[in-house]
């Protein structure tokens, strides 16, 4: 599903998840805070062409987030849920709806973040709610949008590990 020169691995497993994988060349502190801190998450997050207006994060058990994205000819997307574990530098599970979701039910998306030798592995399992809303999320680009999301935040910690900073 991901193109030859696309760092990002994408597969199914059973009929309602989607696995995504990329490694970066970060330790997993600063993936683990680029992936709940707002100040970070503004210049990573979003597909080319899109970047977050507003990013609400209360990081912790039973705490909500909320993002809204601004895309191209004023597109806007809107999407929240609520943080069900959070276990830093390795962990972080939270449900996602999106204010205009063409599919059924929230989804519960799980980053495990492992590191090896100051590399480090996001492996991102998205459970959909049914079989059908996985499915109509396969017929998006939604792949190609989380590779390209996933390269700007590769540039930004790229950057950060070697401006000598430990801190994006």
């Amino acid at each position: 599903m991901s193109g030859v020169d696309d760092p990002l691995v994408v597969h199914t497993s059973g009929d309602r998840e989607i696995v995504l994988s990329r490694l970066f060349e970060a330790p997993a502190h600063l993936v683990f805070a680029a992936f709940t801190q707002p100040e970070l998450l503004v210049r990573w997050y979003g597909a080319r062409g899109w970047r977050l207006t507003e990013c609400d994060v209360d990081l912790r058990v039973g705490g909500r987030w909320r993002f809204v994205s601004q895309g191209p000819e004023g597109a806007q997307m809107v999407q929240a849920g609520v943080y069900r574990q959070i276990e830093p530098p390795h962990r972080l599970v939270y449900t996602e709806l999106f204010d205009d979701q063409s599919y059924p039910g929230e989804t519960l998306v799980s980053h495990e973040i492992t590191e090896l030798a100051s590399q480090t592995t996001v492996t991102t399992t998205l459970l959909y709610a049914t079989a059908k809303g996985r499915d109509t999320v396969l017929r998006y680009p939604m792949a190609r949008g989380v590779g390209q999301s996933f390269t700007r935040l590769a540039d930004l910690l790229h950057s950060t590990t070697t401006s000598g900073r430990e801190h994006p």
